[in-house]
This record gives structure tokens, C-alpha cells and sequence, in this order.
């Protein structure tokens, strides 16, 4: 089988074209590498890996790169940490959707006229940005509010556009929602703007390689974003590819959507105090709390349950265990100008 990976540069599609490749996949990867710029992965020479440097927007790039294959995951995206919904926030809607739109007119000609046989959507847990129900399970998307954010709405239309191709030309769909990825791979990115959160400069990516970043630097309190209360399910990188890649795979996740993420929750606090205690043996937990962005989700807990029930599939791997391969990588990047 063979698949086209859109954003195949980013952090969760290095996890994730690793994993197909192990489990017997061709793999076409594409990424106009606009926000990393060159960067080397473990399976670039992998003999079922092509790399295709070019952009998604490109109606007929994208065209030539299904012509062959049975599959497509459209991740590409412009993506980056809380900063990125101000300082990009007509881009985010802008270009997402040009992106989106390139990928499905590719998607939608593929199956007419070629052997594909799904398009699978990467989307966010930002569809529920305004939920109030937690757990929260599939579906509420489409009860609650809509998305406040430029970058939620867009990942609410990413999910719209499936349900269009298949209503409109059959092209059928999975939809996946990963939860808060942690994991290695996620660098400075080249739009990012230089912020101050104490005395360090934010790691704009995300709040795991920003903690760790500002502690390894010494920083002492911690600046934290709010007030630490926010819950997150911390999923590793790993086990949301495993859960990708069943969905690609699986005929029960034919023309549906799924939460993937672990079960565990944890607040900002818990996960600075976490890191603090293994950089910082001895030393008391300080913190203290700089003003948070408007679009600081309070609340992110997911219902797990139809991952399970359908896909039999669960988030195994622990925040500690993640942190474990986490935190030496994060080291490794400070030292090489990576972070």
C-alpha cells in the first residue's frame, strides 16, 4: 500500500512516517519546508520513501503525487504554539484553507480517475475549543459553540471539507484529533517571534520544550503561562502515530472521527513541577505566573472511549516515560541553536 503524506517535515508526521514505513508502507512524503526550513529525518534514505520538496497549494504537484497511491493524510498546515493564533490569525485561516483545498481537489480527481481509496484528516482538539462537556466525546463539535480561534474554525472547516467530498463526490474519510502531542522534533520555528517570559525567551512550539528550556537555562521562578491550571492529556508523539496509522488502516474508521489521546490528564503545574524535579534535584519548586494568551484553552479532556470501542486503540506510553526521551533531545537542541 501507498500513501502521500502531506507536512511530512512536521513533528507529528516524522512519528508517523516512521511508523508506516516499519509496518510495510510506500511512503510519498511532500513539505515546502517553509517552517523548519531543511531538516533530516531518521528514514530519508529509507528505500520506501520519496521525498517531494513543493507545496501543497499546488493543485497540480499534488495531483502527480496521489496519481499512484491509495491513500492520502492531509497534515500540512501552518501550526505552531498559542503565539501563532495572534500573530497569524488571518494566515492561519488563509492559507489553511488554501492548503485544505488543494488537497482535496487532488483527493477528489485521485479517486475518480486513480486506485485511492481514502483521505484521512488531520485535525485538532481545537474544534472543541468552546466545549463545555468534558469529557468531551466526537460529535460535540458539532453541539457546542463554534471554535473562537481563526486556527479552530479552520480545523472545524478542515472536518467539513470530508464531509463534503464524500456527500458530494463519495471520496471517503477519517477524521483524527490529536491531543496535545509531546514528543522530539519540535524546533524553533522560522516565524517565530522573540518573547521574553522572564529572562528566557519563550519557546514558541509548546509548553513541554518551553518548561524545559527555561529550567535547563537556569530559570528560577519559573514563568509559567496563567495560572497552571489548565488540564491537558499530554499524548506522546508515538502512540498518536500507532493511532493514525490504524485509523489509515482500519475499515471500522471508514467515514468517521476520532479523539486520539491518552486518557491521563494533567495541569501545567503538575507538568512543571514534573520536569522541575528531574532538572532540579534538591532545589524548592518556584513558580510564578505571567499574564496567559486570550485563546489558553482552560480545559482539554477528551472522551477515549470510541478509539478503544472501534479501533482498540489506547495511548500506552506515560508523560514520564515520553519525558524521559523528551528532555535529553531538548538538551541536545539548546546546545546545537535548535531551541
Amino acid at each position: 500500500m501507498k500513501i502521500c503524506v502531506t507536512g511530512a517535515k512536521g513533528f507529528i508526521a516524522g512519528y508517523l512516517i516512521d511508523e508506516l514505513l516499519r509496518e510495510g508502507w510506500e511512503v510519498v512524503g511532500i513539505d515546502n519546508l517553509s517552517k523548519y526550513g531543511p531538516i533530516e529525518k531518521s528514514y530519508d534514505s529509507h528505500p520506501h520513501y520519496r521525498f517531494i520538496e513543493g507545496d501543497a497549494k499546488d493543485v497540480s504537484l499534488m495531483k502527480d503525487a496521489l496519481a499512484d497511491c491509495d491513500h492520502v493524510l492531509a497534515a500540512a498546515a501552518m501550526i505552531g504554539g498559542i503565539s501563532y493564533f495572534h500573530e497569524f490569525a488571518y494566515e492561519l485561516l488563509a492559507e489553511n484553507e488554501r492548503i485544505t483545498a488543494s488537497t482535496f481537489d487532488a483527493a477528489i480527481h485521485a479517486h475518480k480517475t486513480g486506485k485511492l481509496r481514502k483521505i484521512t484528516v488531520l485535525s485538532s482538539s481545537m474544534v472543541f475549543e468552546s466545549t463545555h462537556k468534558f469529557p468531551t466525546p466526537e460529535g460535540e463539535q458539532l453541539r457546542c459553540s463554534p471554535p473562537l480561534s481563526t486556527y479552530g474554525f479552520q480545523k472545524l472547516a478542515c472536518e467539513y471539507f470530508a464531509k463534503g467530498a464524500w456527500e458530494q463526490y463519495k471520496l471517503p474519510y477519517t477524521i483524527v484529533r490529536p491531543f496535545n502531542c509531546v514528543g522530539t522534533g519540535e524546533k524553533s520555528a522560522k516565524t517565530d517571534r522573540q518573547i521574553l517570559s522572564g529572562n528566557i525567551k519563550l519557546a514558541m512550539s509548546h509548553v513541554v520544550p518551553d518548561l524545559v528550556q527555561k529550567i535547563l537555562k537556569g530559570q528560577d521562578p519559573l514563568h509559567i503561562l496563567g495560572t497552571g491550571n489548565q488540564i491537558r492529556h499530554y499524548t506522546y508523539g508515538g502512540d498518536l502515530a500507532r493511532g493514525i496509522r490504524i485509523c489509515i488502516e482500519s475499515e471500522a474508521a471508514l467515514n468517521e472521527d476520532f479523539n486520539l489521546s491518552t486518557a491521563e490528564s494533567t495541569t501545567v503545574l503538575e507538568l512543571a513541577e514534573m520536569i522541575w524535579n528531574r532538572l532540579c534535584t534538591g532545589r524548592p519548586f518556584r513558580y510564578v505566573s505571567d499574564k496567559p494568551f486570550q485563546y489558553d484553552v482552560q480545559k482539554r479532556v477528551p472522551d477515549v472511549s470510541k478509539a478503544k470501542q472501534a479501533l482498540d486503540f489506547e495511548a500506552t506510553t506515560s508523560l514520564a516515560k515520553a519525558l524521559d526521551e523528551i528532555i535529553p533531545w531538548i538538551r541536545e537542541q539548546i546546545e546545537l541553536g535548535g531551541i
